[in-house]
């Protein structure tokens, strides 16, 4: 796998905004201490015809947890109802450059559709080059087909963790700041714990990202495992707060031609629990 699979420059999409098979998709999203509200913000200015993806919308409903994954029925609704179908080509973005579109096409290819890509830089990277801007609401689209299978490979459940923990039989690496992780900082969500599951190394999810928003190259990817001692040859599982950031370490590793999985509950369902382990300690 090269990064051109799963990346995509503003250059080509600039090109493109007309293809009758490129669907664009504004997956902002931003953490509940931000103050900001995402679709306000998509209405003021996203990119010309694109459409909004609401990560908390198009979520499992009947979880208390944020965001999780839809059921492949529940997602398929959803896409039809947003006129997005199968054979199409999805190009994600969000406004801070690299953070909730990986979380979006990670959703898109756990669900099948492996014809999607992030926009290297978002719109952070769109904008600082005054490439062109719309506002308000975008034209409906008629309802298509979508189909969605889901991919066991790239996803893993509580049950799947403590199968994991106990048999130390996958590298967990969690997205968070180092401050989460140490349990130094509290957790923005009330009644969850500070620290860390039991076994998982801390990498951060912005030492991937360059200051213009786009991700790093897959040579210096590579090297940033290296250094923390993560082998990308051995098995990877991805966590975070909520599986957002989580999501930008498995698109990081799918550039560099390794799949791993993400853990859907994240530290909103392991922290939450106060029967399970946690760790405080490097």
């Amino acid at each position: 796998m090269t990064s051109s699979k799963w990346l995509v420059e503003t250059d080509w999409l600039a090109e493109h905004l007309e293809a009758p098979d490129v669907v664009i998709l504004d997956a902002s999203w931003h953490l509940p201490t931000e103050n900001r509200e995402a679709h306000a913000e998509f209405l003021e200015a996203h990119i010309p015809g694109a459409l909004y993806f609401d990560i908390d919308r198009i979520s499992e409903s009947s979880s208390d947890l944020p965001h999780m994954l839809p059921s492949p029925i529940q997602f398929s609704s959803q896409m039809r109802k947003m006129g997005i179908g199968d054979g199409m080509r999805l190009v994600v973005y969000d406004t801070l450059g690299m953070f909730s579109a990986a979380r979006v096409w990670w959703m898109f290819r756990t669900m099948g559709h492996s014809n999607v890509q992030v926009l290297n830089g978002g719109f952070k990277k769109w904008t600082a080059e005054q490439r062109p801007v719309e506002q308000g609401e975008p034209i409906a689209r008629g309802e298509r087909h979508f189909t969605a299978r889901l991919d066991r490979g790239l996803v893993r459940d509580l049950d799947d963790m403590k199968i994991t923990v106990a048999e130390n039989s996958a590298q967990i690496l969690d997205a968070r700041a180092p401050e989460r992780f140490l349990g130094e900082e509290p957790e923005f969500r009330p009644g969850l714990r500070s620290g860390h599951i039991p076994g998982s190394k801390n990498f951060h999810y912005r030492l991937l990202i360059n200051d213009d928003g786009t991700m790093k190259s897959a040579r210096e990817i590579v090297s940033l495992f290296q250094d923390s001692e993560i082998s990308v040859e051995d098995p990877i599982i991805t966590t975070c707060g909520s599986g957002v950031t989580a999501s930008v370490l498995a698109l990081a590793l799918a550039l560099v031609g390794k799949q791993s999985a993400v853990y859907d509950g994240s530290w909103s369902e392991w922290g939450g629990i106060k029967e399970l382990p946690n760790e405080t300690e490097p």
